[in-house]
């Protein structure tokens, strides 16, 4: 493989296709915020705003305005949908609404923590961008009443009953890992970050992490952490499983801990060889760890930010262990992307196809697809592709 090649292929689709489509197409010049129902050529086809989709696009802007080039028009659009969140985006105790109509009123109440943790991961970069004060205000906030919700984060809107089968999430830990080093920068105290990461990176791995199984369940028991033999109980995400992993990856360079990388590298390892559907190729959106049929019908879609998180992680884990097998599996993966979730015709990627790779839905954003996984993957893979250096390629 010709990194360098495969790196510019990754900017270029990055730059020319999938950022313009999203500045171009996705603002409300009349009441602010983002459009993220996009049909295949743009055109907005549902007005509802998602307040986790508002608070990624924020983030998306203002982290290439940051780390990529300080373009004007990418830290305008940041601040175009921070002004919109910040007046209609959460109630009084800094809890951020599932959902607003195009004008900003609530549809849904707050009570997916989601909501919470990409405005706080929004603000946060923005802060980091325009030294605005106040944005930094409403992210370390934000941060404090995710921490207050961690161990109930559905709250009062939690629909089970207590006591029957009290199960935890793998994706609020998950999340946290990335969201702490999101926001180091603006805390004033460190030292609950510190805390949070190491809660965070014990829980998933000596917790959620099965070694018999090579991969972290969806759901424990919240009790003791055992597996719960119920649907739920059984669930593996492959994808989560790999962003995850290359989170944690980042935790370990920023702590220095070379076993940690090793650890997270070699378990990435073992989620895609199981996740991988060997007859028509891609990953499963959705597995039974005891192999039993699956209760979410679309189990074995194969979805956009699954495969692009998984090439992330494969291509970091080469990087910072050289094992050779990650970036053989990013060349299957890098393969599999292009060929079937790009669109040649119009700009930004595909998310939904079935099992044999086709594609289910035309639409470029919705409820759950918005300006995140297609131009963050783009943009991670370039930036590690293009640090192997010019002279570097492996064949």
């Amino acid at each position: 493989m010709n990194l360098k090649k495969i790196a510019e292929r990754y900017r270029s689709e990055l730059l020319e296709r999938v950022i313009p489509f999203w500045l171009e197409k996705s603002p409300d010049m009349e009441y602010g915020g983002y459009f993220s129902c996009l049909d295949r050529d743009g055109s907005v086809y549902d007005t509802d705003k998602f307040i986790w989709l508002q608070g990624r696009e924020i983030w998306m802007f203002a982290m290439l305005y940051n780390q990529l080039e300080q373009r004007q028009e990418w830290l305008d659009m940041a601040v175009h949908g921070a002004e919109f969140l910040k007046k209609h985006g959460y109630d009084g105790n800094y809890d951020f609404y599932f959902s607003l109509d195009r004008t900003g009123k609530p549809l849904v109440h707050p009570y997916n923590i989601f909501s919470n943790t990409f405005s706080c991961m929004a603000f946060a970069q923005l802060a980091k961008a325009t030294g605005n004060c106040e944005y930094a205000d409403i992210a370390r906030k934000t941060f404090r009443r995710i921490l207050e919700r961690r161990q109930n984060p559905k709250g009062q809107w939690e629909k089970t009953v207590s006591g029957t089968r009290a199960l935890k999430g793998f994706a609020l830990p998950m999340i946290i890992c990335n969201m702490a080093l999101e926001i180091e920068d603006i805390m004033d105290d460190k030292t609950i970050l510190d805390i949070t990461i190491k809660e965070c990176l014990e829980e998933i791995l000596d917790v959620f992490y099965k070694p018999e199984l090579g991969c972290m369940l969806e759901n424990v028991c919240a009790l003791d952490g055992a597996v719960a033999d119920c649907f739920e109980g059984r669930e593996i995400n492959p994808g989560h499983n790999l962003e995850a992993l290359w989170f944690m990856m980042n935790l370990g360079v920023r702590l220095n801990d070379g076993k940690l990388i090793e650890k997270c590298v070699e378990i990435s390892l073992d989620v895609i060889e199981r996740g991988w559907d060997k007859e028509y190729g891609g990953i499963f959106y959705f597995m039974d760890s005891m192999g039993k049929p699956m209760q979410k019908l679309e189990w074995d879609q194969k979805l956009w930010w699954v495969h692009l998180e998984s090439a992330i992680a494969m291509i970091k884990g080469y990087k910072l262990t050289g094992n050779v097998k990650c970036l053989d599996w990013f060349e299957k993966l890098d393969s599999y992307m292009w060929s079937n979730f790009r669109d040649d015709e119009y700009p930004e990627w595909y998310g939904y196809l079935n099992r044999r790779g086709e594609v289910l839905l035309p639409l470029k954003g919705g409820k759950w697809k918005g300006c995140f996984h297609v131009p963050r993957g783009l943009y991670q893979i370039y930036t590690i592709l293009k640090s192997f250096g010019s002279d570097k390629q492996e064949a």
